[in-house]
């Protein structure tokens, strides 16, 4: 019994063709390290002339183009004929289409962000509630990087679907700041504050022109929008410089950035309310409270 188990392992042995699986093999390894290089070439020769986002591009596509080609070449050295694996491959993909439509539906919505390009690699956009730099867009999905530096992976699919906002699109950004002063200030000595404010700092761009609204009246103040340009890559510098130039020209100047007021009414015939304050000893000596006497 054990030497025709032996037999039978040494027939299988040797009908293998390990001739030509180890040339496969070499094929495989051979291809994955071509492609890697050709992919490391192409993202260095691209890098100074392109943008990041097509220079990602190409050296996937040169990756797995090469890789391809290589494990095509492979299959047919082990002995597969290529049409029974195109078709199994079409029947594979057929039958995996169907048990994961989310990631064919990512898939293809890949594809449309690829196309229709809305934003790159490097760009910072909103989704939904959440802003971020794209580091990454694959087939599957996008990966952000938040500005707290957290890594979000959002699906292809609800970027198709939702509100996207690229906030790095165009090279400036404009910024709009509410500012409330009280009622008995000057609204055109106020305006004129701010837009020398605009002038002197240096992060506000000269063109377009700053400007100065009158938005509302408020409850306690009148509000203005006072609205500048900044370059993309200050919109944080150039808030926050503003508004505490503003803080100090308003205080310099003497004009009162009002608190909320709010005022109580109890109509035109009710008595006014009685205000008493009550010190230590008259808090003592205060009458008793009717439902004190009730006990």
């Amino acid at each position: 019994m054990l030497e025709q188990i032996q037999a039978g392992v040494v027939s299988v042995f040797n009908g293998v063709a390990w001739g030509k699986w180890v040339s496969s093999i070499f094929l495989l390894v051979l291809g994955v390290v071509l492609a890697s290089l050709a992919a490391r070439s192409v993202s260095r020769f691209m890098e100074q002339r392109s943008t990041r986002h097509h220079t990602v591009m190409v050296r996937r596509l040169v990756f797995y183009l090469i890789a391809l080609l290589f494990a095509i070449a492979a299959l047919r050295e082990a002995g597969f004929s290529l049409d029974v694996v195109l078709g199994a491959a079409g029947i594979l993909t057929i039958a995996i289409g169907f048990a994961s439509q989310t990631s064919a539906s990512n898939m293809i919505s890949g594809l449309f962000l690829l196309v229709e390009k809305p934003f790159e690699i490097g760009d910072v956009i909103e989704v939904d509630a959440t802003v971020g730099e794209v580091v990454g867009i694959d087939m599957l999905s996008v990966k952000l990087r938040t500005p707290d530096n957290l890594y979000v992976r959002i699906p292809n699919e609800t970027l198709i679907k939702t509100r996207v906002v690229n906030r790095s699109r165009f090279p400036i950004r404009r910024l709009d700041l509410t500012v409330g002063i009280a009622y008995a200030e000057d609204v055109e000595r106020v305006e004129a504050l701010l837009l020398r404010l605009a002038e002197k700092n240096p992060v506000c761009l000269e063109e377009p022109k700053p400007f100065v609204l009158v938005t509302a009246f408020g409850p306690s103040s009148v509000d203005l929008q006072f609205s500048f340009w900044v370059p993309k890559d200050k919109v944080l510098d150039g808030r926050s410089s503003i508004m505490v130039a503003i803080k100090k020209a308003l205080d310099r100047e003497g004009v009162e950035i009002p608190f909320p007021h709010t005022s109580v009414y109890a109509g035109s015939h009710s008595e006014p309310f009685r205000v008493q304050l009550l010190g230590p000893e008259t808090h003592a000596n205060k009458e008793t409270l009717d439902v004190d006497e009730d006990r």
